[in-house]
């Protein structure tokens, strides 16, 4: 019925050529009744923008919420804690102290056995549960994803994390759901197994940010963005030293063509005989 024949449309403008293809089909968002979840609204971040970097004030807030709420159940095994000193928005000090805190299973020593150390820089921060058995045991036989990648793992990216976790609302009528599930319409099918995370003041940020569902969500999706591109900040300066050099050698390429070359193919050579 009706939703065939939107479908058919979108095939027959995705197919077409022309300037009426464009307008058609630009900056448009269309959901289908039979789509079983809304899809992510674009939220527009600051770190978008071709020369943006991420918010560094963001990025530390959301790592506090990563480590408060989140590091609970989901780990960020390719985290180093050497990569939050090299980002800057922790100084040295702050994360030895942080590394310092953890205990790390190291070894084997001289007699062959495996012993706990205080970590260092050099260590990947460790997950929640010793291996993924443990995990799905932890969770009813469910496994929490690792948020390294997580933003790159899903359709929509950072946007599909921040409306996810702003968006558990009541079931609506006629909708069933399963002990354990929870409604979020932002989550393929609708129902979730993992509770809503975020509540008000669920942290005291030390900047004196009023921690909000919103603000929570907000910060800790650009810090989950960063985990899955740490080197974002130094591509995009790199793309400008190159097109700073880039643009250089076009202007003295330009100027040998123009004033060193141009004379010498432009000569006419004679001879007398």
């Amino acid at each position: 019925g009706r939703v065939m024949f939107v479908r058919n449309l979108g095939r027959r403008l995705a197919s077409a050529q022309g300037p009426v293809a464009v307008l058609a089909l630009g900056g448009t968002t269309t959901a289908l009744c039979s789509e079983d979840h809304i899809p992510s609204l674009e939220m527009h971040w600051s770190h978008h923008g071709a020369l943006a970097a991420y918010d560094a004030k963001a990025v530390r807030r959301g790592f506090q919420v990563y480590k408060e709420v989140c590091a609970s159940c989901h780990s960020i095994n390719r985290i180093a804690f050497r990569n939050l000193v090299e980002y800057g928005a922790w100084s040295e000090s702050e994360v030895k102290a942080m590394a310092e805190e953890v205990d790390i299973v190291d070894g084997p020593n001289d007699e062959g056995e495996m012993f706990e150390r205080p970590g260092k820089l050099s260590d990947y921060m460790p997950g929640p549960y010793a291996n993924d058995e443990a995990a799905r045991a932890a969770n009813n036989g469910a496994l929490p994803p690792d948020l390294s990648l997580i933003v790159k793992a899903r359709h929509g990216g950072v946007d599909y994390i921040f409306n996810l976790l702003n968006g558990y609302v009541d079931a609506p009528a006629g909708k069933v759901m399963l002990p354990g599930l929870y409604y979020n319409p932002y989550f393929p099918g609708g129902a979730i197994g993992m509770p809503a995370p975020l509540m008000d003041e669920a942290v005291e940020f030390p900047d004196g940010t009023v921690a909000t569902v919103s603000q929570m969500a907000k910060d800790v999706s650009i810090f989950l963005n960063w985990t899955s591109e740490p080197e974002h900040d130094d591509r995009k300066k790199a793309g400008v030293r190159w097109l700073i050099a880039l643009s250089i050698a076009a202007l003295v390429a330009g100027f040998t063509k123009r004033f060193r070359w141009a004379p010498l193919k432009a000569r006419k050579i004679s001879y007398d005989f």
